[in-house]
């Protein structure tokens, strides 16, 4: 057999040998699999581990604790100052958010951070019944849209037209102090859950684990990441971001109130260019320490010469053309995402399209030259 010339790094050509790795279906690590030429998965796992997943939580980690500082001094000390300063690190975390969002792997997928961090649109009534009560038990599914970032974009920026009419609520209403511990208590619940998805990966010994899974099969490192991937591409991206609030993907019923970050507004499209930005950098292994761009879902597939099943073209240049051409509709919008659906909708739905096409190339082609299973079920098609 001969070997692949292996990867490309930044403009330069890495020869990577050829290795034959067992794994299980229990464990990844012990079957014989099918050679792949040119392709050494632990040394991809280890980049992606040490250069993309590790700094990026330790980045996220770092303006999610200026969100819960300033969280503890506006609801010890409600004031105007108080409240810029946190509704400023939140945004700050929640754009940083994005770039994590994508890594649905290991502790991430065990606690299910999603559901605690970015469940939207945010149920306003239930929030206000868990403020009366006092007793809202977050770790309930039930809860998963009353929490998180969404909920708190509603308590910093949806009570009220202006912030002194918002400060309010923490001050002078009669369940100013119930307001102040729900939103203490959001803050305290997400920073619970992230701590058992960063711990292991840092402190932990999650990283030996991950890196250890070589193989290919449902429950190896890399299949269960390629299927986090696409699937926040595919439903939280192209549909929740865009596909929903379009109507694109609702028999052209219009949902202006399901964008993200409604009540603030004015990041949505931030947010939303984010989390592709990071897809794009996740795919293309551009390290989070140093920004170059190093093993990857794209050098894989250049390692095993990978074609597009519709053009027969290399299909890590079709993707990437692909994603430009998204690039291109995203540019178009304005920031806040509500006003695009309710006035240029149409332009929603061209994001929406663009990102639909490579959708089949991420979900079918690349998973299919890498020999991965897509394990997650979707009910749009691809």
């Amino acid at each position: 057999m001969n070997l692949a010339s292996g990867f490309r790094k930044a403009g330069s050509l890495f020869v990577i040998i050829l290795t034959i790795y067992a794994c299980s279906k229990k464990d990844g690590t012990s079957k014989q699999e099918e050679e792949k030429p040119g392709v050494d998965r632990k040394a991809l796992l280890t980049y992606l581990a040490d250069d993309l997943i590790i700094p990026s939580y330790t980045n996220f980690k770092t303006s999610f604790g200026q969100l819960l500082a300033k969280s503890d001094a506006f609801t010890t000390s409600p004031t105007l100052s108080s409240l810029t300063e946190l509704r400023e690190a939140w945004v700050n975390a929640y754009i940083s958010w994005q770039k994590i969002e994508l890594i649905d792997v290991g502790p991430a997928q065990e606690q299910n951070i999603r559901s605690f961090f970015n469940i939207y649109p945010t149920n306003v009534s239930n929030i206000q019944s868990g403020i009366a009560s006092g007793n809202t038990d977050f770790n309930l599914p039930a809860t998963y849209a009353q929490q998180g970032f969404p909920a708190i974009d509603f308590l910093l920026n949806g009570l009220a037209g202006t912030d002194p009419e918002i400060l309010t609520f923490y001050t002078n209403a009669p369940d100013a102090v119930k307001r102040i511990a729900y939103l203490k208590k959001i803050t305290e619940q997400m920073n619970t859950v992230f701590t058992k998805v960063y711990d292991p990966w840092v402190t932990g010994t999650y990283r030996e684990t991950f890196t250890s899974r070589t193989g290919t099969d449902a429950s190896s490192s890399l299949a269960i990441l390629v299927n986090g991937y696409v699937l926040n591409y595919e439903r939280y991206i192209r549909s929740g971001k865009f596909g929903i609030p379009s109507g694109a993907m609702m028999n052209g019923v219009v949902a202006a109130e399901k964008v993200e970050a409604l009540y603030k507004k004015n990041i949505s499209l931030t947010l939303a260019k984010t989390a592709f930005q990071a897809s794009i950098d996740f795919f293309n292994g551009k390290s989070v320490k140093n920004g170059t761009e190093g093993l990857s879902f794209k050098s894989y597939l250049d390692a095993v010469d990978a074609k597009d099943s519709q053009t027969g073209v290399k299909l890590s240049k079709t993707i990437a053309d692909q994603f430009a051409a998204t690039n291109v509709k995203l540019d178009l919008l304005s920031e806040n995402l509500n006003e695009e659906v309710k006035n240029n909708n149409q332009k929603m739905i061209d994001v929406y399209t663009e990102m639909q096409k490579s959708v089949r190339m991420l979900k079918v082609d690349m998973t299919s030259a890498m020999s991965i299973v897509i394990t997650y079920t979707d009910n749009d098609g691809d």
